[in-house]
């Protein structure tokens, strides 16, 4: 499976220059031309409403790691082309929306699913993972 999909030991890629507490997944996984991230969850802080201000909070924890793990790669939002979105409640899509676009271009949008899960890790309200089309540099 590995050499179909052109990975090594050496396309585990970094998440950040900080010490990372022990997870059982790489942050980010280079295949060919695109970098895959793992899911980034988002929580929604005590005291607030995981429909309003704790959504938004969350939205912006969540793309803010995303955005951490693309600069660990030299990549950046322009270069994600496709984003999954999982949400504790759908009826927070619309409030997820209102962060979620701040981080992208409006001419060009990655594509996109969402969908509601029945639960999310350490009690999330929003997951997202992204797909980057990040051609390595050449060695000149």
């Amino acid at each position: 499976m590995r050499a179909l999909l052109g990975l090594a030991v050496a396309g585990l890629l970094a998440a950040s220059a900080s010490a990372q507490p022990l997870i059982p997944f790489a942050k980010a996984v280079r295949a060919g031309e695109f970098l895959i991230l793992s899911g980034e969850i988002g929580s929604s802080p005590p005291g607030m409403d995981p429909q309003t201000d704790g959504m938004d909070a969350a939205a912006k924890s969540a793309m803010d790691k995303i955005g951490r793990t693309l600069a660990a790669n030299d990549a950046d939002y322009g270069d994600v082309v496709k984003c999954t979105v999982m949400l504790a409640d759908m009826a927070a899509w619309d409030r997820f929306n209102l962060t979620y676009v701040k981080y992208f271009d409006p001419a060009r949008m990655p594509a996109r699913s969402a969908f509601g899960v029945n639960g999310l890790a350490r009690g999330a309200v929003v997951e997202v993972e992204c797909l980057a089309h990040k051609p390595s540099k050449q060695a000149d």
